[in-house]
């Protein structure tokens, strides 16, 4: 088959769920991964087919992204600040706003190791890790940082341990990231790895009346105990978040954290109340309230 006509017909397929545009563009990563070709081959070289050894499984994934599965549990991986990250179902896929929090945290970074001299130690905790995708990026250059990364799930703590970037840390002689199972909500708990330069986290925060707003691609496969929290509570986390950072902050240190972009007001009152200072509201790509920072 012509890859120009395997094209069209998966975008056909796709149109159900997805836009044409971003029907394409999920069609042109699976080319990509399976074939190694651009997103222009087609028109560029318009003979150019489709291996045989290769079309039965691309059909069958297309198969699946018409059943709602992510393109990234697919092909296996997500790209995250130029890097590409190993995901599994039992992880967040990452998504391009979470790196606008990475990017404030690698300005911090380097201020402190400009403030301290260039071969000073930056210490980050990443509350909430899934993937690993903040802890890694932190740990590589150019931040460098040391990484203590936590999360309440197993499963997730394998992925995120298993992302291989082991040997851009050996390059760099900086440390790979801590992963430590802890219930980031059980802030009384032992921890020894403290204290921290910058504390981190994208916790869950979609309210459960906001599941109706959402695709089926992140409902039926991503998992719901790092989206999802209570109605009656959707600030759970971040007074968690909020004690961890009284616990283990050093004084005039920075935290960041992903937030519902409905509840920004809300999620800066409760930091203020909680004696923090230094307070900004920051806006993503689209213009919604994202993330809060704040001094200790």
């Amino acid at each position: 088959m012509l890859l120009s006509e395997f094209i069209k017909e998966a975008v056909s397929a796709l149109e159900r769920l997805y836009p044409v545009p971003e029907a394409r563009s999920l069609v042109n990563l699976l080319c990509e991964h399976e074939l190694g070709v651009k997103s222009y081959t087609h028109i560029i070289e318009p003979q150019y087919l489709v291996p045989d050894n290769k079309l039965e499984d691309m059909s069958a994934a297309i198969d699946r992204l018409a059943m709602g599965e992510p393109i990234q549990h697919i092909i296996g991986s997500a790209p995250f600040c130029g890097r590409s990250f190993k995901v599994t179902r039992d992880v967040l896929i990452p998504r391009p706003e979470t790196e606008l929090l990475v990017n404030e945290a690698v300005k911090e970074i380097l201020r402190l190791r400009s403030e301290r001299g260039e071969g000073s130690s930056v210490r980050v905790l990443d509350l909430c890790t899934g993937s690993g995708c903040i802890a890694w990026t932190l740990a590589l250059p150019p931040a460098m940082a040391e990484v203590v990364a936590v999360d309440v799930s197993e499963k997730a703590l394998e992925v995120a341990s298993s992302q291989l970037f082991g040997h851009e840390i050996d390059e760099s002689a900086y440390a790979r990231p801590l992963f430590v199972q802890g219930d980031v909500l059980d802030t009384d708990q032992d921890f020894e790895y403290g204290p921290f330069d910058l504390i981190l986290s994208n916790p869950p925060y979609v309210k459960e009346s906001e599941k109706s707003l959402m695709r089926s691609n992140v409902l039926d496969y991503e998992p719901s105990i790092a989206l999802f929290v209570s109605d009656d509570d959707p600030l759970l986390f971040y007074r968690a978040v909020a004690k961890w950072a009284d616990r283990f902050l050093r004084e005039g240190a920075m935290g960041i954290v992903e937030i519902n972009e409905a509840l920004g007001d809300e999620t800066m009152a409760l930091f203020r109340d909680a004696g923090f200072r230094e307070l900004r509201l920051i806006k993503d790509f689209y213009n919604k309230n994202r993330f809060v920072s704040f001094r200790k």
